[in-house]
């Protein structure tokens, strides 16, 4: 079975446009942030990945005896 042309530019259109409404949402969403609570928040994650890993707690079941 063959699939019109037509059919498969109008698929690959849809797929354009909808990319383009996700990368608009995205750069929305990442605009509401003024530059100085941006750069807040890029050093507060850059302290938290600085910071060593805390050991992990292990319980170590008791045998009762």
């Amino acid at each position: 079975m063959r699939v019109p042309w037509k059919l498969a530019g109008l698929a690959g259109l849809a797929g354009v446009a909808a990319t383009g409404v996700v990368v608009a949402r995205r750069q929305r969403a990442h605009r509401d942030y003024t530059p100085d609570e941006l750069r807040e928040r890029l050093r507060s994650r850059l302290a938290a990945a600085d910071e060593p890993p805390s050991a992990p707690s292990v319980d170590v079941p008791s045998q009762g005896v």
